[in-house]
């Protein structure tokens, strides 16, 4: 059995480290994106508007049903063959718009979820004092909605990290398509592998107890 070459390991680190920006920038970027789309689709969902139910239901059901790397491919190499303003697409937008879709269909039925978590009577109170639907929903709705669904939302930024790895079958040079580069040069793919694997760990650690603290300070207001 070879032992791990712990110096190429540490060497590989920094090179690796310097992809971790663009990795971030397409999940944060992404999960802005979703999340204004999810309240939409959320919201809708509740309301219940004819005929944009049936279009947001299909929406849901085509981007929970089907694979993200399937998704991703539609993006990149279908969309363009399609609408020609689309054929200068790169791998970074293909992805950014893939992942903004693919997790708003989930977060949406989260969202929804945790919009119809609120008690009733709160909708009967807020207008029964003459507040419109539009002022309950956003007033007093939403708000006790967001603290529900936040932690789950945290869960779907982490999965949306994880996500950025199918951006290298793109051709998009990010974390894991640095450590496939780097792997299939030194042809030490454990050890690249191995370490593109503890980073995207502590990422996802260092969320983890960024979420614990966000569930202890949202619950505050409850806690009696």
């Amino acid at each position: 059995m070879q032992p791990l070459d712990l110096g190429y390991m540490w060497a590989l680190l920094p090179v690796l480290l310097a992809y971790v920006p663009l990795t971030l920038f397409m999940a944060a970027v992404a999960m802005v994106c979703a999340l204004v789309l999810a309240m939409f689709l959320a919201v809708e969902r509740v309301v219940r508007v004819p005929v944009l139910d049936w279009v947001v239901r299909l929406f849901i059901s085509f981007f929970r049903g089907t694979p993200l790397l399937v998704q991703l491919f539609l993006f990149y190499y279908g969309l363009p063959q399609v609408l020609t303003f689309m054929g200068g697409i790169d791998g970074v937008t293909a992805t950014i718009m893939g992942l903004t879709l693919h997790f708003a269909a989930y977060m949406a039925e989260s969202i929804r979820a945790a919009i119809l978590g609120v008690d009733r009577s709160q909708w009967e109170a807020a207008q029964s004092i003459g507040m419109t639907r539009t002022q309950v929903m956003t007033r007093i709705v939403l708000p006790q909605a967001a603290r529900v669904a936040a932690p789950t939302l945290v869960n779907y930024f982490i999965d949306m990290i994880k996500g950025t790895s199918l951006a290298f079958t793109l051709g998009v040079t990010e974390l894991m398509g640095s450590a496939q580069k780097e792997a299939a040069g030194s042809f030490l793919y454990f050890e690249a592998f191995l370490v593109v694997a503890a980073i995207y760990w502590v990422m996802v650690e260092v969320l983890a107890f960024g979420q614990r603290h966000l569930e202890v300070w949202l619950n505050k207001a409850v806690v009696r």
